[in-house]
């Protein structure tokens, strides 16, 4: 048992600074260890784009609004800090991908956009025959021999070709990533895409063996009756607020920036934007990366791969009607769009029916994303002329006849780190030249590692073993 308390200071409030900050201290009560914690945070909140409205009976998302349930360390925290009751999978339906005008259902059997089953394949009209027959090329197509890294775009424009990545494969992986999948890295985003084409030789071939068989069939376009997505019924900034709770009072420091961090023989001490300063044993640095930039200015050349990493600006706009003002109303959850049609959303969810229990009886409630990575413009627009823009797009598709009730929009501004190709290379760089170089400094965040909130709980519980090894406190 080390005597003296050692200190750790986190840098950065967002879900991966909450979780880390949650778990050293649980870890620290648990095992009687001397350890302090100390969670600092720029803004006057925490949880980052983790921010619900509760308005008129609704329950709407300014940020994310659920996460995958088979990735388990968010259900997890949420059930250790006492949420485990109001967790709830999203409802079931059709999901459509919009192209020229049309709403095609998504194919029976794509998982990721990647087809498993032939018929519904074969019978949708999203692609042209020419197109299903270059698709089916996967099956005699040689693995890829590149050994490193490659865009998403030039991985599955190989194995698929251009007409499937363009009306399915991009609506759906661009829009986790608000980027152009040209750019983006596979090994950063999709890696086990690259291990299932090794493994079978074909994507489609892998990703049928890989999926688990329905004990009834589905419909074409519709999902498991069990949703595969999870959400808090109070909202997501409920979960923020009940993390922030089991911490230990007086560890959070909200609203002081960390202007400069200096390696010292001993430690690290900290500047802090009020004028104190603050010293640490270890280091968490969950902040964005331009953050981390700032504070290592002494140290630049550690972070100088990430100067030029691009971040997209991408803005959410929920919009409540009554009822009777849609008058043709959609059979499903919402709807992707291609970028071979001309729209300024990229995608909307009918969020009264993706999550019921967001919408007072006799609502609408409709939730579309403006934005991204080439577009980023209609960002910038008045809230009056997004609302526009939006009621423009939407009426193409469905017949609404009056203005929304209220709306709420969400701009996030450079929120959206860009992977590009090469990204995981250049973050085990970082890490290897921290650890040679800043000894107890370690980074994590949607900036490095994953956007997803289980991903970014995962780097914060990563996090959280490497600095308790660091510390020589491990039990």
């Amino acid at each position: 048992m080390v005597d003296e308390k050692q200190k750790v200071v986190i840098v950065g409030g967002g879900i991966t600074g909450l979780a880390a900050a949650y778990y050293l201290q649980k870890h620290a009560r648990d095992n009687q260890l001397p350890l302090e914690v100390r969670l600092i945070e720029a803004s006057h909140r925490l949880g980052g784009k983790m921010q619900t409205v509760v308005k008129d009976g609704f329950v709407i998302e300014r940020g994310p609004d659920s996460f995958l349930e088979r990735k388990e360390s968010a259900a997890r925290l949420a059930k250790e800090v006492g949420l485990g009751d109001k967790l709830v999978n999203n409802g079931t339906g059709k999901s459509y991908v919009l192209v020229k005008d049309r709403l095609h259902p998504m194919p029976g059997g794509s998982v990721m956009g990647i087809p498993t089953e032939i018929r519904p394949f074969i019978s949708t009209a999203l692609f042209s025959w020419p197109g299903k027959f270059r698709a089916a090329a996967d099956f005699v197509m040689p693995p890829s021999k590149e050994e490193n890294d490659q865009s998403l775009g030039s991985f599955f424009r190989r194995r698929l070709g251009d007409e499937v990545v363009e009306n399915l494969i991009e609506p759906l992986l661009s829009g986790i990533y608000a980027g152009d999948i040209d750019n983006l890295s596979l090994m950063a985003t999709f890696p086990q895409f690259f291990e299932v084409e090794q493994k079978h030789g074909s994507l489609i071939r892998g990703m049928k063996k890989g999926t688990p068989v329905q004990k009834k069939p589905v419909k074409a376009g519709t999902s498991q009756r069990k949703g595969i997505f999870l959400t808090v019924t109070t909202g997501l900034q409920s979960f923020v607020e009940a993390i922030e709770a089991k911490l230990e009072p007086g560890t959070v420091l909200k609203g002081v920036r960390v202007d400069r961090v200096a390696k010292e023989e001993a430690g690290y001490k900290l500047r802090l934007s009020d004028g104190t300063f603050d010293k640490a044993d270890a280091i968490l640095v969950s902040a964005p990366h331009e953050s981390a930039l700032n504070m290592f200015s002494d140290n630049e050349n550690i972070f100088e791969e990430f100067i030029n990493m691009p971040s997209t600006s991408v803005a959410t706009v929920a919009l409540a009607f009554p009822e009777e003002a849609v008058k043709q109303d959609i059979d499903g959850t919402g709807f992707v769009v291609s970028r071979n049609s001309d729209y300024s959303i990229t995608a909307c969810t009918w969020v009264h029916k993706k999550w019921p229990h967001s919408t007072p009886k006799g609502k609408v409630l409709l939730r579309c994303y403006v934005g991204r990575a080439g577009d980023e413009a209609v960002v910038d627009l008045s809230d009056e002329e997004i609302i526009k823009t939006v009621m423009d797009d939407l009426k193409k598709t469905m017949d609404i006849s009056a203005e929304p009730e209220f709306s709420v929009i969400s701009r996030w501004k450079d929120s959206m780190p860009q992977y590009t190709v090469g990204h995981k290379d250049r973050v085990d760089r970082l890490k290897k030249s921290l650890k040679q170089e800043l000894p107890g400094v370690f980074v994590g965040g949607s900036s490095f590692e994953g956007l997803g909130l289980p991903d970014c709980i995962d780097q914060g519980e990563a996090a959280v073993e490497a600095i308790l090894t660091y510390l020589k406190l491990k039990k």
